[in-house]
């Protein structure tokens, strides 16, 4: 299955949320007037891509609409489709590893899929060639350290771990040597999961950054955001929250082949200008894809 398919596949459930609604409005109006945009907006709000990503949207549309004199059901869906896909386009989201070694910290809540997303972007980098070393700083989360040498050792990559409980930045620091010794292309550096009001794990994160910036400072880095897209509008607020934290990159937009709430997205990189570098549709290793905007806006509607 290529992954256009498993894009279709995953969003089918935010499609069909979509298109069910969009098609209820093309039957309620017999005219692409105003009425029918009023009513498309409130569906792009409900969907949960946010109120003034909905509102550029459709005011965007609503131009399309009058310049080129669009009136044709198939017609309005395709201008939607580009105006959803320009909200990506305005963003480089291209994995910035220009440099040897790169570094790559995964920064997010506890359960949206970190290890995994680690485990498959590892394996994306082997296949491209690339000498991948992991860092295991998650240290706090019971079994976090052995689920990810399980994704490292699938993925082929080495694996930089200690014990229990211990200092996460001093894993950071055994990693960022182990790199240079064995002339790795990239470090993904794991961390726990944690929430902005807990002070003492971001303490920590902000300890992490500062040792990859002594050691590695001049080096390519990118801080990654894993963000479940099951969660919603509350995405959004994780998205902000660790904004004010640390330099976020970009985005891994984890569980879409589990949510009806895909349109979450759009109103993320809107509202926070970041890309979407990686986004996730299943469970097997390869199932992880640079962010492609155009396939993503044909998937969804």
């Amino acid at each position: 299955m290529g992954f256009f398919d498993k894009l279709k596949s995953g969003l089918s459930k935010t499609k069909d949320s979509f298109d069910s609604k969009i098609n209820d409005v093309f039957s309620a109006f017999r005219k692409v007037d105003e009425e029918f945009l009023e009513e498309l907006e409130e569906i792009l709000i409900m969907s949960d891509m946010g109120v003034d990503t909905s509102v550029k949207i459709v005011n965007n549309l609503r131009k399309r609409i009058k310049k080129e004199n669009i009136k044709e059901e198939e017609d309005v869906k395709q201008a939607l489709r580009e105006e959803i896909q320009s909200i990506f386009d305005e963003l480089d989201n291209s994995l910035k590893l220009d440099t040897k070694p790169s570094v790559i910290l995964v920064v997010g809540v506890n359960g949206v899929g970190k290890t995994t997303s680690i485990g498959k972007i590892a394996n994306k980098l082997k296949n491209q060639g690339k000498k991948v070393v992991i860092a295991a700083a998650d240290t706090f989360r019971a079994a976090a350290v052995e689920q990810l040498e399980v994704w490292a050792n699938r993925s082929g990559a080495e694996i930089v771990k200690k014990e229990e409980k211990h200092d996460p930045a001093s894993v950071v620091y055994d990693a960022i040597k182990r790199t240079r010794e064995t002339n790795a292309d990239v470090l993904i550096v794991d961390t726990a999961g944690r929430l902005h009001n807990k002070k003492y794990l971001m303490d920590e994160l902000h300890k992490i950054k500062k040792v990859i910036n002594k050691e590695m400072g001049e080096l390519s880095q990118e801080v990654l955001l894993v963000i479940d897209s099951t969660t919603g509008q509350n995405a959004i607020n994780q998205v902000k929250a660790f904004k004010q934290e640390t330099d976020v990159t970009g985005l891994i937009l984890t569980k879409l082949d589990g949510s009806s709430k895909g349109g979450v997205v759009c109103g993320i990189v809107e509202e926070n200008k970041i890309p979407v570098k990686f986004i996730g549709v299943g469970e097997q290793i390869d199932d992880m894809e640079i962010f492609n905007s155009e396939e993503f806006a044909k998937a969804i509607i």
